[in-house]
């Protein structure tokens, strides 16, 4: 369970990018954050795994209150925090299986890491994840050789390996063809369900919120303005989280929410 309460980011003297955020994401739940550009959605994610610093307010993981760790205590959480990202962030020289295997780094010791002799139990798993994601076969291929879905599965498997207690993924279909995205969001909501797994997505395209998620998070100038199913986001809704922002953006969460529920309809 994930608890965030009155979280605010701000930098310097600027206004704050969140606003005495409150969120709470539960076990098993596959949750997307929808807003315009600028509205905190990175932001959001980044606090949570401390890649960028909050101001003040709580973020608290099953047990574990984030906010107040420093040195070895916050190393170790991030161990159960996984992220996806939306360039990848893989090592291009290093093959998929080195990749893969890069998210059990915080769990092993320095020289196991520096020869890359990881537990056999480790490689397993490895293994295991990427049949799930279809890319076992490319096990020794190098990253670079990748397509940017597979580059991206990648990606899903290697935070899976760190065995999180939370998955965030920060926009993680924007570089990515329809059909692929489509494909990567499947694979995440199937692996979500499969290890009781809660994932929180920052997506642009409503359409994929609404078609792959249950709960949808709308988001506006560092605020939470809309929280509730994917049908329940009506044209109201839309308007209030995308209000302000630039034309091509309302138009598009605008297409792309008039298909989620024409696809719904058939």
């Amino acid at each position: 369970m994930l608890r965030i309460s009155k979280l605010t980011k701000r930098y310097g003297g600027d206004q704050p990018v969140l606003k005495e955020l409150d969120l709470g994401v539960s076990e098993r739940s596959m949750v997307a954050i929808i807003g315009a550009s600028g509205a905190g959605k990175s932001t959001l994610l980044r606090c949570i795994n401390r890649l960028v610093e909050p101001t003040s307010g709580s973020i608290q993981l099953n047990d574990t209150e984030l906010t107040g760790l420093r040195g070895r205590e916050l190393r170790h959480a991030r161990r159960r925090i996984g992220m996806i990202f939306q360039g990848f962030n893989l090592v291009d020289r290093l093959t998929v299986m080195e990749n893969v295997l890069s998210g059990r780094l915080g769990y092993v010791n320095f020289w196991r890491a520096l020869t890359r002799r990881f537990p056999q139990d480790d490689i397993d798993h490895a293994f295991y994840l990427m049949e799930r994601a279809g890319i076992a076969h490319y096990a020794n291929k190098r990253a670079d050789e990748l397509s940017g879905g597979e580059r991206q599965r990648v990606g899903v498997v290697r935070a899976l390996m760190q065995r999180p207690e939370i998955l965030l993924a920060d926009e993680p279909t924007a570089s990515l063809d329809p059909k692929t995205s489509e494909q990567v969001m499947a694979l995440l909501r199937n692996l979500s369900d499969e290890l009781s797994l809660p994932v929180l997505i920052n997506i642009h395209n409503v359409h994929e919120a609404c078609e792959f998620t249950e709960r949808i998070v709308g988001m506006r100038h560092g605020r939470i303005v809309f929280d509730g199913k994917p049908g329940e986001l009506t044209r109201a809704a839309q308007d209030e989280i995308y209000a302000g922002a630039p034309a091509d953006e309302r138009e598009a969460a605008k297409e792309h929410a008039e298909g989620a529920v024409r696809a719904a309809a058939q």
